[in-house]
């Protein structure tokens, strides 16, 4: 977010305070309909990406009212749904795996596709995580960090990678923030990866 000083402020500055004035719907909505829409009138962009990932925040989680903006958006403008990837968190999913499963099962129908963020910093993931329909879990930050040091957050990640692929799910490193980190999440054979290492973030006018 570009403060009033133009500097850009990060969004763990500025999420929690969303949230916790119950705002974060609201920016959900605005950031989902400007993705939308960018994406809408950049075609070339858009052929040339395999999807586009969103972040929602817990509390949106199953709003019936950004569900139906969702909805209407994608109608109104035509692009291809299966290159829209909703992120949601581990811990926000539990705690409203109801309405969480009607959220996310609607919005597949319709051609979506959705990651599991910070996976593995829940205390039930393995109970629920069959029957969860998801396409992408991401693997938590805390457990690659140190992956390249440590044998048992090696060990970890190699579990949730290879119980992942046989329950036909695809996995996603967080925090590969240098070659060695790299080096150990491939010979993990982790799908994809995501951090510093691999690329900082940019504005979409550096991307094109």
């Amino acid at each position: 977010m570009e403060g009033d000083d133009g500097q850009l402020v990060p969004p763990r500055l500025f999420l929690p305070a969303a949230e916790r004035y119950s705002l974060a719907t609201w920016l959900d909505r605005w950031v989902v309909g400007a993705a939308i829409k960018w994406l809408a009138g950049h075609t070339e962009h858009l052929k040339r990406s395999s999807f586009c990932s969103i972040n929602l925040s817990g509390h949106s989680l199953g709003e019936d009212a950004l569900f139906e903006f969702i909805v209407k958006e994608l109608d109104n403008t035509k692009i291809p749904v299966e290159k829209i990837c909703f992120e949601v968190t581990e811990t926000a999913t539990i705690a409203n795996l109801s309405r969480a499963m009607r959220f996310i099962n609607v919005l597949k129908e319709l051609g979506c596709q959705f990651a599991l963020d910070d996976f593995g910093s829940g205390l039930s993931s393995f109970a629920y995580l069959k029957n969860l329909p998801v396409d992408f879990l991401k693997i938590d930050g805390m457990f690659i960090r140190n992956i390249a040091s440590d044998p048992a957050d090696w060990a970890i990640v190699r579990s949730i990678n290879e119980i992942s692929h046989v329950i036909g799910k695809k996995t996603i490193a967080e925090f590969v923030e240098n070659e060695s980190i790299l080096t150990r999440v491939q010979e993990i054979g982790v799908d994809y990866v995501q951090g510093y290492g691999i690329g900082r973030p940019q504005s979409l006018l550096q991307l094109m």
